[in-house]
């Protein structure tokens, strides 16, 4: 198994041991080594995509576990936090969060057997930012809700409600987006393949004398 393949199986076995840090009841600064663990699970996903591409190594088993990873990876961290601190991570917000991961995840299976891929774009890259900024902040916020920092007061809390807020308008946006291209490419593709069959009736249309 190559390096990329190996990061994005280490995210997957990240997520049972954020689960497991975040939930402990004995372990001393859990929301410290949750965050630690969420940060570097968040991290391979950054370094796999790139040394794939840098030396070559994108193979079908990395194309169909990156995805899932990420997906686990998000899913676990925002129902934990929903369970954790369900009065800053209200659960209908969560539900719109993941749902539309499941959403844009459907419409790419949909486009594959169509004969088309719909690309990531930047509103989903930044989607992943924001979710990543978003649980880093909310899992400080669960246990520090006010920090001194440089001589300044903190409301982590507010902070995590700003960060989950942009979190969800972000993903809304994401996937308007891919449903847009979606039926755009949908639609050309109709049109595309309308077309082919007229062409071929065309040619095997018996000639008229």
């Amino acid at each position: 198994m190559n390096l990329p393949n190996s990061l994005t199986l280490l995210r997957i076995f990240l997520v049972p041991l954020l689960i497991a840090v975040l939930f402990s009841t004995r372990l001393p600064n859990k929301e410290i080594i949750g965050t630690a663990i969420f940060l570097a699970a968040a991290i391979t996903d950054l370094l796999d995509g790139y040394i794939a591409r840098r030396r070559r190594q994108i193979t079908t088993l990395g194309i169909l576990l990156d995805p899932i990873a990420d997906k686990l990876l998000i899913a676990a961290a925002f129902i934990s936090l929903v369970q954790l601190d369900p009065a800053l991570v209200p659960a209908w917000m969560v539900v719109i969060i993941i749902g539309r991961e499941f959403a844009v995840s459907g419409l790419r299976s949909i486009a594959a057997t169509q004969g088309f891929t719909i690309a990531a774009n930047e509103w989903g890259k930044a989607k992943m930012v924001s979710q990543v900024v978003a649980v880093c902040i909310i899992i400080v916020a669960h246990r520090y809700g006010y920090l001194h920092l440089l001589g300044l007061g903190v409301d982590v809390r507010l902070l995590g409600t700003i960060a989950l807020w942009i979190v969800v308008i972000v993903a809304l946006l994401s996937a308007s987006t891919y449903f847009l291209r979606f039926w755009r490419q949908i639609d050309d593709s109709v049109k595309q393949r309308s077309r082919d069959r007229a062409s071929v009736a065309g040619r095997t249309e018996p000639a008229r004398e």
